[in-house]
Order: C-alpha cells, then sequence, then structure tokens
C-alpha cells in the first residue's frame, strides 16, 4: 500500500468517511426532488430511490473491499471521490433530459407500470453510479485506517459513526436548508464541490493528479455555469414564477387570460385563475354545487321594489300604492323561502373548510358568489399559500392554516356547512386522507345538512379502481352519495350527504341562482348526478394501497391518450410519430 502522508492524519479519514455519507443522503434527497416534477413524490418513487441506492450502496461496498484488498492503493479510492463530484455535478444539467428521454421512449413501447419502470431506469442511469463510487469510501477506509488487530474494532466504530453522522446531517441539510433556499439543482452542486474539495487535499497534499485535478475543476465549473438555475420545464421560457419548497417543485405560468399553478411538469393544473373573474370550466365550478345542496344560494336573485323614483312623480299615492304592492310580494316570496333561508343561517353566511387549498380556486369563487361566507383553508405548503396572495389575487377574507388536512381535523372543534377534500393529486394520494377513518373525521365536523365534496382527479374505471375504493369507503360513512364527470378533463367530484337530494328543492335553489352562467353549468351538473351504489371495497388506515391503485388509473389514462401514437409508432416507427407532431 503506498504511504501518504495525510492517511495518517486519521482525522482526514474520518472526514472523508463523514463526507461521503453526507452525500450519499444528499444525493438521495435531491432524487426525489428531481423525480418529483415528473413522477411525482408518492411512496412508490421514494421506494425506487431507495432500493436503486441500497443496490449501489451493496455494490459499491463489494467492490470496494475487494479492490482494497487486491490493490490497497488510495490514490483510487481518491479518484473515485473525484468522478463521483463531478457525476453529482452534472446531474442538474443532463439528469431533465434522461428522464424525458427514457420515459419518452417506455411511454410508447410498455402499456402498463410506466411511470414505476421510467422511474426505476431514470434512477438506474443517473444515481446508481455515484453511489457506488461513494459506496467504495467505507470498506476502502477501514483497509487504510486500521493499522493492527487490537484497535481494529474501535477504529471500523468510529469510521461508521462518522458516516451515519455525515448521512444524518446529509438528510435534514437538503431537506431544511439547501433546497427551500437555493433549490434543487445547487443542492447538488454544493454536495459536489465538497467531494471535490476533499479530493483535491488529497491529491495536491501528495503532489500527483494535477491534470486530473484541474480537469475535475474544469468540468465543475462547466456544470455550475449551466445548471445552478436549471428548470425542470426547461421548453418553457414563460413561466412567471418557478422555485421549489419544503414539499414540492412550483411553477406558475401566466398569459394575458389565466394564471395557473402547477406542482410537477408531466401532468396537468393544479390550480387556475381566469383574470376576468369568469368560471375555469373545470371541476372548482362543478364543486361550487356543494353549497346549493348545503342550502344555499349563490348570488341568490331578489325580487326588488319598484318605486320608479325616476318616474314623473305626478301621482305621489299611486307611488306609495307601488311602493306597498312591492313589499308585499317581496314578503310573500321571503315567507316561500323560509325554510331554505333557515338553512343557510339568514343567508348567504355559509361555513366553508377547504382541505388542500392550494392557491385558492375554489376559495375564490366561494367568496366571490358568497360574499357572506366564512372560508377556513388548509394548506401544507406555506409557499403555495404565499404564491396564492402574489399571483392568484386570493381574498383576504379566506384564512389559511399551513397544516396537514387531517391533522387540522383532529385539532378543529369547529363544525361546516361544506367541507372540500382537494388533497389528491396525480398518485400522490395522500392515504391518511382517503381511509373510512378520515371520512368519519370529516363527517363529524359537517353540520346536519352538510356536505362534503371530494375531488378524485382521475376518472379511473373498472371494478377496483382507485375511484370505486375512494367511492365504497365514502358511502361507508354518508348514508347518500353521487358522482359527477367533470366535462373535459379526468377529474370525478364526489358529493356525501347525510341524507338524499330531494329534486324539487334542489332545483328550486338553481332557479334562484342569480349569476346565468353558474346557473347554466350547476343545472348541467345537478342534472348529470348520479347516486352511488356502495361496494365492499374499503380503505382503512392499516390498508390503504393508493399508490398502486392510482398508479393503474395514470396508465389507464396515458394508454387512452396516446393510443393514437403507439399504433402510429408500430406502423411507421418513430419517424412517423415525428412528422405526426
Amino acid at each position: 500500500m503506498k504511504e501518504r502522508k495525510i492517511l495518517k492524519n486519521k482525522a482526514y479519514l474520518y472526514l472523508t468517511e463523514f463526507f461521503a455519507g453526507m452525500a450519499v443522503m444528499a444525493v438521495e434527497l435531491g432524487a426525489s426532488r428531481l423525480l418529483a416534477p415528473y413522477f411525482s413524490s408518492s411512496q412508490i418513487v421514494w421506494t425506487i430511490i431507495i432500493s436503486t441506492i441500497m443496490i449501489a450502496m451493496a455494490l459499491g461496498n463489494i467492490y470496494g473491499g475487494r479492490s482494497a484488498d487486491k490493490n490497497p492503493d488510495p490514490d483510487r479510492l481518491y479518484r473515485r471521490l473525484l468522478i463521483a463530484a463531478v457525476w453529482t455535478a452534472a446531474i442538474p444539467v443532463l439528469g431533465k433530459y434522461i428522464i424525458l428521454l427514457i420515459t419518452g421512449i417506455l411511454i410508447v413501447t410498455i402499456s402498463s407500470n410506466l411511470l414505476i419502470a421510467a422511474g426505476f431506469l431514470a434512477c438506474m442511469v443517473i444515481f446508481v453510479f455515484p453511489c457506488f463510487l461513494l459506496g467504495t469510501v467505507t470498506p476502502s477506509l477501514t483497509k487504510y485506517a486500521v493499522r493492527s488487530l487490537d484497535d481494529s474494532g474501535s477504529t471500523v466504530g468510529r469510521l461508521g459513526a462518522a458516516n451515519t453522522v455525515g448521512s444524518i446531517i446529509g438528510t435534514f441539510t437538503p431537506t431544511f436548508i439547501t433546497i427551500p433556499t437555493v433549490g434543487t439543482s445547487v443542492t447538488f452542486l454544493i454536495f459536489s464541490g465538497i467531494l471535490l474539495a476533499l479530493a483535491m487535499i488529497y491529491f495536491i497534499s501528495a503532489n500527483i493528479g494535477k491534470i486530473r485535478c484541474l480537469v475535475s475543476v474544469i468540468l465543475f465549473v462547466v456544470c455550475s455555469v449551466f445548471g445552478h438555475s436549471g428548470h425542470f420545464a426547461f421548453w418553457n421560457n414563460s413561466l412567471a414564477y418557478e422555485g421549489e419548497s419544503i414539499y414540492n417543485y412550483l411553477q406558475v405560468q401566466e398569459d394575458k387570460d389565466t394564471v395557473i399553478l402547477s406542482t410537477n411538469v408531466l401532468f396537468g393544473i393544479q390550480s387556475i385563475s381566469r383574470k376576468d373573474g369568469s368560471l375555469t370550466g373545470m371541476y372548482y365550478d362543478y364543486a361550487m354545487a356543494a353549497p346549493v345542496m348545503a342550502g344555499f344560494v349563490p348570488d341568490e336573485e331578489v325580487s326588488e321594489a319598484s318605486d320608479k323614483e325616476s318616474g314623473s312623480g305626478d301621482d305621489p299615492v299611486a307611488d306609495v300604492n307601488a311602493g306597498a304592492q312591492a313589499v308585499s310580494d317581496a314578503g310573500a316570496q321571503a315567507q316561500s323561502h323560509a325554510g331554505d333561508r333557515a338553512e343557510s343561517q339568514a343567508g348567504n353566511s355559509c361555513d366553508i373548510l377547504i382541505l388542500g387549498n392550494g392557491s385558492g380556486t375554489y376559495a375564490k369563487e366561494c367568496a366571490n358568489h358568497f360574499p357572506d361566507a366564512k372560508i377556513q383553508g388548509v394548506e401544507i405548503d406555506q409557499k403555495i399559500t404565499d404564491l396564492a396572495g402574489r399571483y392568484f389575487d386570493m381574498p383576504d377574507s379566506v384564512k389559511v392554516a399551513a397544516y396537514d388536512g387531517r391533522a387540522y381535523l383532529e385539532a378543529d372543534r369547529h363544525t361546516y356547512d361544506v367541507i372540500m377534500v382537494d388533497a389528491y393529486q396525480d398518485i400522490s394520494v395522500p392515504f391518511q386522507m382517503s381511509s373510512v377513518e378520515f371520512f368519519s373525521m370529516v363527517k363529524e365536523h359537517l353540520k346536519p345538512n352538510g356536505v362534503m365534496v371530494v375531488n378524485m382527479n382521475m376518472r379511473a374505471s373498472g371494478e377496483k379502481s382507485i375511484n370505486s375504493y375512494l367511492s365504497d369507503t365514502i358511502s361507508a360513512v354518508f348514508p347518500s352519495v353521487y358522482t359527477v364527470d367533470v366535462k373535459g378533463y379526468t377529474n370525478r367530484e364526489l358529493f356525501a350527504l347525510n341524507e338524499d337530494l330531494d329534486a324539487d328543492t334542489l332545483n328550486d335553489r338553481l332557479d334562484r341562482i342569480g349569476d346565468p352562467d353558474l346557473k347554466a353549468l350547476l343545472k348541467k351538473v345537478c342534472g348529470n348526478l348520479r347516486q352511488y351504489r356502495r361496494g365492499d371495497l374499503l380503505l382503512t388506515d392499516d390498508k390503504a394501497p393508493v399508490e398502486l391503485l392510482s398508479m393503474r388509473a395514470i396508465d389507464q389514462i396515458i394508454n387512452d391518450e396516446l393510443a393514437y401514437y403507439k399504433k402510429l409508432f408500430r406502423e411507421k416507427g418513430i419517424q412517423g410519430v415525428l412528422n405526426e407532431l
């Protein structure tokens, strides 16, 4: 074994072990953020990331140990650290292109488990090699650090402790400091720079590998220049905002008509706001049927007295008589609707809770059509709430708590007329907000005539689809459940009540809606309602395979959308698809 003076300093060996452990965890957490905009951050994605990195580390341990026994040259270890540093620096530059290339190839060649296959293959290509190299550190350093069998146990123990402490710090630092502050790309560059510096100290102290170090530094600088402000949606140059929070990748797109929030790249819209205040045409509008079902009428038409104040004034007695008649008519109308108005606690003072407030689209619509409504939003991501005020004009009257939806219900003692559950995003369905225990908690927070509306954002079909599980679970809690598909989108809205809807009463409320566009839409929504017949599928806190169920739904949606292009690919190959596009 070559004797390098710096290796006699065990503190340097422990630092190498420390920063190697830190870098592995930073790469793992960075991997989750790099993949999330394309594949979501579900438990399935985390399983893929953890398993591939564990495979890489295991292979690295084996290789590092054998290599140290056969050729205990420390130069080889620190060369591997240089390569790992440069590879990690290249991830923010090339990673997104690799992900899209792999996804593009697989999307036209396989018909099931697309996201699992694409995510796993992307992880193997992007992250396995640097983690494999870092996995060689521990067995190699053990070879260099152990001088005798008398202290081998304590030496190996200290090396393991250094690695573990580094891994702990490498877990907390990206999550709470670097990713929210400077983003995923710079996080990769920071930990790449640490590995690079560690290896360069070794080579400089030994006065060797100058060209190797120079090339590594040049490559690192190039990657820093081109990768420090990487855009996940790199093809979109019209973003008003792109950033990251502790929970999400965030992008805001704005044009002359709309403002759109997305928390990923490959799948749709999370929130939208139209600048002219008109209806969005999406599920938010459909969900406006919930307050109507609960006994409230948006923008209610009121018969006003026509006292002809601007008339001739020639017959004051006639004017008084006309006014008296108008008051009498208004009183008769008010009496005929007394039942409905009692339900709404004197007008439209509706209490609304929104679990998954997002940028406040539904809250804004409720505030516009129910000016007296008390609206409480719950959104776990404070940064999204900040964007809601900055870009989406969410009313100040809407109060938003930065909290998990279920945890909020646990602590809340209020009851509501409407509870909107809008917490499901692509395949990221929080199991704790899809179980019978959760929906039972929602029911406890509803008033007697209250309504829960759930946005199921994937219109999956089949007897054991994610929507069937959710609908059956909700039907086990609520006696009356209705669903309606959102025209032109994959969303399905579910309304849950304590008793069946009365068609005459509902139609009466719809007729009294003041806004003609909203009236026409909600009449179509209510006309297309289908009462759900309960099955025996059930999601519980103990057993809720929502990720796998959602994955099937995504596969179905993708296959439906791409059926034409897949057929074209089989018949005419990639050139045929390119020509069509």
